[in-house]
């Protein structure tokens, strides 16, 4: 029995390791069983260098249909798990076929790699970039191991970020108006605004505000979209008078955001809203949402 089990067992050890390892920066990666695991961080136009080693065990031999490294970027639509799409894939040969009898190690290089997108990880879908090696063998199975790496890219602030300016009514009971500082944040950003009652004829119980991420995966009748809410904050208890003005001062740094992501690669989108949401005394409930656009800033390469 222990024969069989050794028969299946792989005939090598595969590692990979980056050439700047020890002094890039790590970073918190979730992987598929749940579990949480630090990965190198990376950003598009970067070169990614480093070594492939193979050790076969003791007393084995590795016969193999040659050797090889890529550079992949995919994404997963969960409804369909498994199957990868690849908008990025870049090869290097490493060995040709042959016998691997002790520890061989090959270097690799990718120079200034286009990563146009961040990893994101979903509720219907992720993009990942992962480097792949493969020992291609005939009868035995081809020996496959994964390494992945985490990119997030930057942007500068945007030339022009207008206010964001709106009006609620609700015909002769209510009417306010409210007013964010700008449309466009970073994700270390402070949203800071007011809210105007001009007409109080209800009884208001409470007033919250809300950030919403809209996912949407696939395309046309095919398009699936999952709303999650991220953060709740109370602006307000009771009923307001006419006339009354309510500040409104979030910080974006304490929730798990990302930057926006419209029509990545025409398999999906990610978006954020500010959700305005009213109270009477009687709970029903009224909502005002508006789209706002995040990015992730430069200088928050420290701690982002």
């Amino acid at each position: 029995m222990n024969y069989l089990l050794g028969a299946f067992k792989p005939a090598c050890n595969v590692s990979i390791t980056f050439s700047d390892g020890k002094n890039r920066k790590q970073v918190p990666m979730k992987k598929e069983n749940g579990q949480t695991a630090l990965v190198p961080l990376f950003q598009s136009q970067e070169t990614l260098s480093g070594k492939v080693c193979i050790e076969p065990y003791q007393g084995k031999k590795v016969e193999h249909n040659g050797v090889k490294v890529e550079l992949l970027g995919q994404i997963e639509m969960y409804f369909d798990r498994g199957n990868f799409y690849d908008f990025t894939s870049l090869v290097r040969e490493l060995d040709v076929p042959g016998d691997i009898y002790e520890r061989k190690t090959y270097p690799f290089e990718f120079p200034t790699v286009e990563m146009p997108y961040d990893t994101y990880n979903g509720v219907n879908v992720r993009l990942r970039y992962v480097l792949k090696v493969t020992v291609t063998r005939g009868y035995s199975g081809s020996i496959v191991e994964y390494q992945e790496f985490m990119v997030r890219n930057y942007a500068p602030p945007p030339p022009i970020n207008n206010s964001i300016k709106m009006e609620v009514g609700i015909e002769d009971c209510l009417h306010i108006e409210f007013e964010y500082n700008k449309s466009k944040y970073h994700l270390k950003d402070v949203i800071l605004g007011k809210i105007y009652f001009l007409l109080v004829r209800i009884k208001m119980k409470n007033m919250d505000l809300e950030i919403r991420r809209r996912e949407s995966t696939g395309a046309g009748a095919n398009t699936h979209v999952e709303t999650e809410t991220l953060a709740k904050f109370e602006l307000m208890d009771g009923t307001p008078v006419r006339g009354e003005s309510i500040p409104v001062r979030l910080f974006l740094a304490p929730y798990d955001l990302t930057p926006t992501h419209r029509n990545i690669n025409n398999k999906f989108s990610v978006k954020y809203y500010l959700n305005l949401v009213l109270v009477d005394e009687e709970d029903r409930r009224y909502f005002k949402q508006q789209e706002i656009t995040l990015y992730r800033l430069k200088a928050d390469t420290s701690s982002v």
